[in-house]
């Protein structure tokens, strides 16, 4: 159980064990979509422990919908001419939780098979999860730590309807980025944030005001990749469950005003041995004690960068914050303990140097920048790539030198697309629904009129 304080951890029969002896007759369970929201549902306790060999159904509507429930016209997976069938989902029993917020309910997350036995290719999780195998078989064992920055307001989900999600109210006025005094002012949504996001296994590093009205900034602590991920998406509707408690509304949208900046979901990786003691990354004797495996490793990055964008920058939104002098990268960069960068390399000692890719905003599937990020790496290291660039010293928005990344989700989309290295690193089933899932996205948004074209318009043309 990943909220055990015991070191131990329960095997198969011990956790079935637990559910069958549990005051509860219900267990909570649930996947991630393609956009990584949270998808769940009850199950009764006799249906779950059924569940436990021979999976459950659940409607594949999930991978044929967006995030707002509008079903694709465009998808081959499934859609109208399917029927919309279930799909066979197997609870992953190492992902055993108990809710605080919800008394206590037993919970679970889950991947779905092909209907032949094997892994759903189109299904986020199961993605990573082949991917992390394959760095397993090449002898590497891949560590991540994620971070998210994100707005609080004074909103429900019903306040903001009302209205029209115009104009919400932050938790907090002014840019005042580490501060007692905006933590105090929030002291109880903090504190649950810190203590019940653990007792659910989500152990926080660090947790902070950032610079804006209402910003918080997390870093969740490190783990193996899969388990990171996890706990990336957990928290992030972790946050959602909790701040309702308090009549507090997070967004992890990348940018949700102009004149402030954005939000990230910076990705800090490194490569270990098979027994997890041994830093890949670290060579003393090496300049920023980075190993020749982990320069390549960042050579691979920086050459896929580009053509996976979109793993990184899934939404229309997520482009608004990839704009210079916000914090953000704008170009396949690197450089050493630079803020400016796409990839900052942090060296450290024998256990903490690592690289931080610093693309993904708040906004990303962490199971698709996590494999984005631990693929693209591997690719670079099992290629023998060089990393011929030198580190960018100051601030790497007037090198002009570097091309710029694709400026919305329609060029980003198009390259991901035409990309022969995407579909060797994530196969072609994933990209080609992937793809026509990120189009659909880009013909909603260009099928609105949003509040720009008003504001530039409607008085004056």
């Amino acid at each position: 159980m990943k909220n055990n304080t015991s070191n131990t951890i329960p095997n198969k029969q011990q956790i079935v064990q637990a559910i069958k002896s549990s005051p509860k007759e219900k267990v909570k369970v649930a996947i991630t979509d393609v956009d990584g929201v949270l998808r769940g549902k009850y199950l009764a306790k006799e249906k779950f422990l059924s569940a436990v060999e021979g999976g459950f159904g659940f409607c594949n509507v999930v991978f044929g919908w967006d995030s707002s429930d509008a079903c694709y016209d465009n998808g081959t997976y499934t859609g109208w001419h399917t029927g919309y069938p279930d799909a066979i989902a197997r609870v992953d029993l190492n992902t055993f939780r108990k809710v605080p917020w919800d008394d206590q309910v037993p919970f679970f997350l889950g991947d779905f098979e092909d209907g032949k036995g094997g892994p759903l290719g189109v299904c986020p999780r199961s993605l990573l999860k082949r991917i992390l195998e394959r760095t397993k078989q090449a002898g590497y064992k891949a560590s991540t730590g994620m971070e998210f920055e994100w707005f609080n307001f004074k909103e429900t989900s019903q306040t903001l309807a009302e209205k029209g999600y115009y104009n919400p109210q932050p938790i907090s006025p002014g840019m005042f980025g580490y501060s007692v005094l905006r933590m105090n002012q929030n002291q109880p949504f903090f504190a649950a944030l810190m203590d019940e996001t653990r007792s659910f296994g989500i152990p926080i590093e660090g947790l902070h005001t950032e610079t804006g009205p209402g910003v918080f900034e997390v870093a969740i602590l490190y783990s193996d990749a899969l388990e990171s991920a996890d706990r990336a998406v957990l928290f992030k509707s972790s946050a959602k469950e909790i701040g309702f408690r308090f009549g507090i509304m997070p967004s992890f949208m990348a940018k949700w005003n102009d004149q402030l900046p954005g939000c990230s979901g910076h990705t800090h990786q490194s490569l270990w041995d098979l027994s997890g003691e041994k830093n890949l990354f670290y060579d003393e004797k090496e300049a920023y004690h980075m190993s020749p495996l982990f320069k390549s490793y960042l050579a691979g990055q920086l050459q896929c960068l580009p053509e996976i964008l979109p793993f990184f920058a899934p939404t229309i939104n997520s482009y608004k914050r990839l704009v210079d002098g916000y914090w953000a990268p704008t170009k396949p960069t690197w450089g050493v303990d630079n803020r400016t960068v796409a990839l900052r390399v942090i060296p450290g000692s024998s256990k903490s140097t690592r690289l931080e890719c610093r693309v993904p905003g708040s906004d990303v599937n962490p199971y698709l920048a996590v494999a984005a990020c631990v693929a693209s790496g591997l690719y670079g290291v099992q290629n023998n790539l060089e990393l011929k660039d030198k580190p960018v010293e100051g601030s790497a928005y007037v090198n002009s030198a570097v091309p710029r990344f694709p400026r919305n989700l329609y060029e980003a989309t198009m390259r991901l697309s035409d990309s022969r290295v995407a579909r060797e690193l994530f196969g072609e089933t994933f990209v080609d629904h992937f793809v026509r899932t990120r189009l659909w996205e880009w013909r909603q948004f260009q099928d609105s009129v949003t509040s720009w074209e008003l504001k530039r318009y409607f008085e004056v043309i």
